[in-house]
């Protein structure tokens, strides 16, 4: 299968794990809808909506840049009307907007607790909500939502317990979403990385000593794309991991996606178990 024609919308495509996934489907000829806030450009953070926009039509796609909050019901009812109205339909779904912070809960505020769980948990139902109507008429309709499999593993919930519960609620959505739209042939899936992606966000909160222990952000790109062109009736429910769903698919040699570094000493992302060699002490948790 191909996203040849298919019709994307997705929160916070404006950079990183998010425009890399817009491009790979423009490559296809893939019609792209991107909603973000990010107009102008940011002290910190490279790229903009328009930024991606570009780089979409650059790879063989059309791009609809939306300038808005994934947390404003009107602007997302919107959003929906006009990408359906300017490509004819909605076929897939991509929940990347995401806002982190990873303090301890004695430290952070409750306005950055509600701004991630408005944007993570409410914006993916809401924007995945308001597009079922759109996606019930596709031939082969995806909700992709980037967010971690849950584990109940004490080990993971030591620290960042606003941040596990925004991410968490992302999953549960997924997993809500499989069980309703199964019958209408809508898939829901997650996708999370093995290990850390080098993005400006990554740096901005993380630091920048992490990218050479990082994969780029094609290999999520890569793994969506293998994700969105499976049958959506025999492909619902999951929470997949980047590597696992590329060496499914056949891919042996996952160098192209290392960032400066080597493989034995990536980081691990949250939430996952280590696949092969990677340095314990090089883990995010």
């Amino acid at each position: 299968m191909s996203l040849a024609g298919v019709t994307i919308i997705m929160s916070g495509g404006s950079r990183g794990i998010g425009e890399a996934i817009a491009v790979r489907a423009a490559r296809d000829g893939a019609n792209v809808a991107l909603l973000a806030k990010t107009a102008e450009p940011h002290p910190n953070l490279p790229g903009t909506i328009y930024t991606a926009a570009e780089a979409v039509e650059a790879a063989g796609g059309k791009a609809l840049p939306l300038v808005g909050d994934v947390r404003d019901d009107a602007f997302v009812a919107d959003a929906v009307a006009q990408t359906a109205e300017t490509f004819g339909g909605i076929d897939v779904v991509v929940n990347n907007a995401s806002a982190i912070d990873l303090s301890r809960t004695e430290d952070i505020s409750m306005k950055k607790y509600d701004l991630m769980n408005d944007i993570n948990c409410r914006g993916s139902f809401l924007l995945a909500k308001s597009s079922i109507p759109w996606l019930k008429q596709s031939a082969n309709p995806h909700i992709l939502t980037l967010s971690p499999p849950i584990s109940l593993d004490p080990k993971w919930h030591t620290t960042f317990t606003a941040y596990t519960i925004a991410k968490f609620g992302m999953s549960l959505v997924t997993m809500g979403l499989a069980g309703e739209l199964r019958e209408d042939g809508v898939a829901a899936n997650s996708l999370w990385p093995r290990t850390a992606i080098d993005t400006a966000a990554v740096r901005n909160v993380v630091g920048p000593g992490l990218s050479a222990s990082s994969r780029t952000p094609a290999i999520m790109a890569d793994a969506a794309y293998e994700i969105l062109t499976r049958p959506s009736r025999e492909c619902t429910g999951n929470f997949f991991i980047d590597d696992d769903v590329l060496e499914e698919a056949g891919v042996t040699d996952f160098s192209v996606y290392l960032n400066g570094g080597e493989e034995k000493d990536l980081a691990l992302d949250f939430w996952v178990e280590p696949k092969g060699p990677h340095n314990p002490d090089l883990s995010l948790h």
